[in-house]
């Protein structure tokens, strides 16, 4: 009888086992298909701004500081999606969408680009993939909450660092990415008087990296 009975609580906990091992497994791998998502727009994004800053720059002349701004931001999440630190790339991201606020933000005094369709119709991409980029945000950190919880809770979490299970990080927006950018116009040219010639100021695809996204799912803490 007693044999049985360690039979049957030996089978017990190897099923337990089975199954908490494939909700981790089915978790895990939620949490890294939502980061892909997050991962592609990303992507859309590095890949537009070099043809907004080629197409604004010649009427924008004054406002080089701006663009550099957004080439340099750019620049540095493109560096920051390369570590898979969400971390990282949340800080890099966030400074880039407030580099492009202020750049949106200074094309108001610019009524000459603006009726510009080039200009306009990637502003509204750009704009719609920054909807996408928050919505896949809030879908990612509501995964990573769940997988954590399950990490963190018991019994599972007695077992799961054992096999090879790890938290991941959330991707935060940033205090100041919510804050309205503010902007100067004192050295912006008159309504009419046409697009400055193009300065010194170098396009995007050439003084930062290749466009590329991140490097694939962040890493776990």
């Amino acid at each position: 009888m007693g044999w049985w009975i360690l039979v049957a609580v030996v089978i017990l906990v190897v099923l337990w086992l089975v199954f908490t091992y494939n909700g981790l497994i089915s978790a895990r791998n939620r949490t890294q298909e939502a980061w892909s998502e997050i991962d592609v727009e990303l992507k859309r994004r590095h890949d537009l701004i070099p043809n907004l800053v080629n197409t604004v720059q010649g009427y924008m002349g004054h406002e080089r500081g701006t663009l550099e701004a957004v080439t340099n931001a750019r620049a540095a999440a493109v560096a920051a999606g390369a570590t898979g630190d969400t971390a990282k790339i949340g800080a890099a991201e966030n400074m880039l969408s407030q580099s492009l606020r202020s750049l949106f933000a200074v094309s108001e005094n610019y009524p000459d680009l603006k009726a510009i369709s080039a200009f306009t119709n990637l502003q509204e991409t750009l704009t719609a993939t920054e909807d996408k980029i928050e919505f896949s945000r809030r879908f990612y950190n509501g995964n990573v909450r769940d997988y954590n919880i399950k990490l963190q809770t018991l019994p599972t979490s007695l077992i799961a660092g054992a096999l090879g299970f790890k938290a991941f990080g959330f991707f935060q927006a940033d205090e100041g990415d919510r804050a309205v950018p503010q902007v100067g116009f004192g050295n912006a040219p008159q309504a009419g008087s046409g697009p400055p010639g193009p300065g010194s100021l170098p396009s995007a695809a050439e003084s930062g990296p290749p466009p590329m996204g991140t490097s694939g799912p962040p890493t776990q803490s």
